[in-house]
């Protein structure tokens, strides 16, 4: 939504932005009661981190079902308050992101099971000790058994990026832009059909795109539109 970030309080006159806390409250006097003094910009993310550390802090004390909730829960407040637009400039899919939607899914997986095998174990406990400093566990560490978590985590967080594509380019018109984004929503589409049952490689291949697309609307780096359509060339029988 648009909104006028600048905010000046009408009982003591402190200035503010919103977009650096998140919070129409005064931080001087505690009053609701403010007015912008800028201009509307297209706004949807939040001065949030993830933070896991008291979680990996009961490594050695707590069962893995324990610890992968908690941690999914600590991910799915931060990935709520997520967004990828500051005060209208687009920002990335970053690996943060990434890695807590995937524990999201890892924890679920995880609670289905009867047992986890060490494999899995191992997979998910490399997602909680990187996810917040944006270290996603590679392609050979993650158990054939967790790909589908992995593939309907990407095609998930990739579906929250792509909406944000969609209302920058309300107002940053990008005929070209659009058309790769479309492609990027068909295999979205297909991914989420399948229930993630697709190779890490085509996964990592629609996050590339996406994040690729990101960066070209950003910065207008043409090399970073072709790479958008490589990995979707990729993802295409017969291109």
């Amino acid at each position: 939504m648009k909104i006028r970030g600048d905010r000046e309080c009408t009982v003591c006159g402190h200035r503010w932005s919103y977009y650096d806390t998140g919070s129409v409250e005064c931080p001087d006097c505690g009053s609701l009661k403010s007015v912008g003094v800028d201009d509307r910009k297209e706004h949807t993310a939040s001065p949030v981190t993830l933070e896991l550390t008291a979680v990996r802090d009961r490594i050695e004390d707590d069962p893995l079902r324990v610890l992968v909730e908690d941690a999914a829960d600590a991910c799915r407040s931060y990935v709520r308050k997520q967004g990828f637009i500051d005060a209208g400039d687009l920002q990335p899919l970053g690996d943060t992101y990434l890695a807590a939607v995937e524990l999201v899914h890892a924890a679920t997986a995880v609670g289905r099971q009867m047992r986890t095998s060490d494999d899995e174990e191992y997979y998910v406990l490399d997602l909680l000790r990187g996810a917040d400093d944006g270290e996603r566990p590679g392609p050979s560490i993650v158990p054939d058994s967790m790909r589908d978590a992995r593939g309907l985590a990407y095609a998930t967080a990739v579906e929250e990026y792509s909406t944000d594509l969609r209302t920058y380019l309300d107002e940053n018109p990008d005929e070209t832009a659009r058309g790769v984004l479309s492609r990027i929503r068909e295999h979205r589409k297909r991914v989420d059909a399948l229930d993630g049952d697709v190779s890490l490689a085509d996964a990592e291949a629609l996050v590339g795109a996406a994040q690729a697309l990101g960066y070209y609307l950003a910065e207008g780096d043409e090399t970073a539109l072709a790479q958008a359509h490589h990995h979707l060339d990729t993802l295409d029988p017969g291109t």
